[in-house]
């Protein structure tokens, strides 16, 4: 085994695609938005790895979902742009996740520091 070089699957990709529909939801519940403009705040917000091919499933899978609606605006420097905004169902969702990822993250953070208080 010396000598043998081990590669780990790129962890902040796997921990982004566990949370990204949560993300997408918290975007889209500031202001109704489309693909291109929610990869830019993703990524403004330190999110770097998400890009527009990775989230369009996800829209479409949260769409099918019911927790998001499309809708065509007519844009002035070419094509309609299909935005999403929220619907109750997504409200709920996002604030449930919310709910468990706050949990998550204290619980994780309480390993990671040894069971130290901050």
């Amino acid at each position: 085994m010396l000598g043998m070089v081990v590669t780990l699957p790129d962890r902040s990709t796997q921990l982004l695609h566990g949370v990204l529909d949560m993300c997408l939801l918290s975007i889209i519940e500031e202001e109704a938005s489309y693909g291109y403009e929610m990869v830019r705040k993703l990524r403004e917000r330190g999110l770097d790895l998400a890009s527009e091919g990775s989230i369009y499933p996800l829209l479409s899978r949260l769409q099918r979902q019911e927790m998001i609606e499309g809708y065509l605006v007519q844009s002035k420097e070419g094509p309609a742009r299909k935005y999403y905004r929220m619907t109750h169902k997504g409200r709920g969702a996002l604030g449930a996740w919310q709910d468990e990822w706050n949990a998550f993250r204290t619980a994780v953070d309480a390993v990671l520091d040894g069971g130290r208080d901050g």
